[in-house]
């Protein structure tokens, strides 16, 4: 008998988040953001590993499904309005007073030919850092990428991991920010809502919202526990490790109450009342295909606010409409699975 490999899944949250995956085509990541612990994760559609070798010219030529691709760490999607959170941590280190921003907005914003809209042209009125979030406009948004440093953008980013190596035993996908300094105003306007040529992973954007969670510090992810020998005694176990500092711990708290706010007034209130706190951020991400606009549908958050307990990242891929209710109650299921 060879050794046991025991890992860090919970097998009961495994289970939870396959069965809200169902069958979207998408991900979910669940980790202990204090720890760095993995505690499930899925990429669908998914396949029975007792079948490759039987099934494998199946699997290997279904471009349409990509039942081989882990969408979770290999997947690049736009992240949609789940990159606020970088934009706004960019805002605020170019901006001391912060707490003082405002915007009128009339439910869309045009500079150099290019308007942005907010979803259904919604008017949000008059605005702070806070309720842009919140509400997650678009317009303030594209407000805010139109006054930012392009050099210090891309350096928060890469701050946050973009463009950088990400802390991970599995292949993975780097996820990509564009902007520098030939950067239009329409560019700047479309990254800082999530849209233009960024590329982001679930896992990616599990780590960034452990960041947030654990004041500022990304734990070194994990998926093994220990390995014991045939008799059961610990060979070696991995033990929690900080991988690096993303943000201050002040940046991360002000972050974690712009994510309270979403849950608690905004965007994800589907996830405000329970028996756990949750502060996240929701992202509608559109894209174009032969037959008409699709748009992927993100939640990223974390639950036991002032004392976070787990990280969720899920995206649902490829809706017709509006996606941006989608994901949201998938995550509340696999909470609602592990609270209650």
């Amino acid at each position: 008998m060879g050794d046991t490999v025991v890992t860090t899944l919970d097998a009961d949250l495994q289970q939870a988040a396959y069965n809200a995956l169902g069958s979207n085509k998408g991900a979910i990541v669940v980790m202990e953001p204090g720890t760095g612990k993995i505690l499930a994760m899925v990429s669908g559609p998914a396949y029975d590993p007792n079948s490759v070798e039987s099934n494998w010219d199946v699997l290997n030529s279904d471009d349409t499904n990509s039942p081989l691709l882990n969408r979770a760490t290999q997947g690049q999607y736009a992240p949609g309005s789940t990159f606020k959170v970088v934009t706004a941590l960019e805002y605020m280190r170019e901006h001391s007073d912060y707490a003082n921003y405002s915007y009128e907005c009339n439910g869309e914003i045009t500079a150099d030919n290019v308007t942005i809209h907010c979803f259904d042209s919604t008017v949000h009125g008059l605005e702070d850092l806070r309720s842009s979030m919140a509400n997650s406009c678009n317009s303030s948004f594209a407000n805010i990428g139109l006054s930012l440093n392009k050099t210090s953008y891309r350096k928060t980013a890469e701050d946050l991991l973009f463009n950088k190596k990400l802390p991970s035993v599995m292949d993975y996908s780097r996820s990509s920010f564009r902007i520098n300094e030939k950067s239009t105003s329409a560019d700047m306007m479309m990254t800082a809502m999530g849209q233009g040529e960024t590329l982001v992973s679930p896992y990616h954007m599990a780590l960034i919202t452990s960041a947030i969670a654990n004041g500022g510090t990304l734990m070194e992810p994990y998926l093994v526990e220990k390995v014991t020998n045939y008799n059961g005694t610990e060979i070696s176990k991995n033990v929690p490790k900080s991988y690096r500092k993303l943000m201050t711990s002040d940046e991360a708290s002000q972050l974690k109450d712009y994510m309270r706010a979403v849950v608690d007034e905004g965007t994800a209130t589907l996830l405000s009342g329970q028996s756990y706190t949750a502060a996240g951020k929701t992202g509608t991400a559109e894209y174009s295909l032969d037959d008409g606009e699709k748009t992927h549908s993100w939640f990223m958050g974390f639950t036991n606010v002032d004392n976070p307990e787990l990280v969720i990242s899920v995206i649902i891929e490829g809706y017709d409409g509006d996606a941006g209710a989608k994901a949201v109650p998938i995550a509340k299921q696999v909470l609602d699975a592990y609270y209650y």
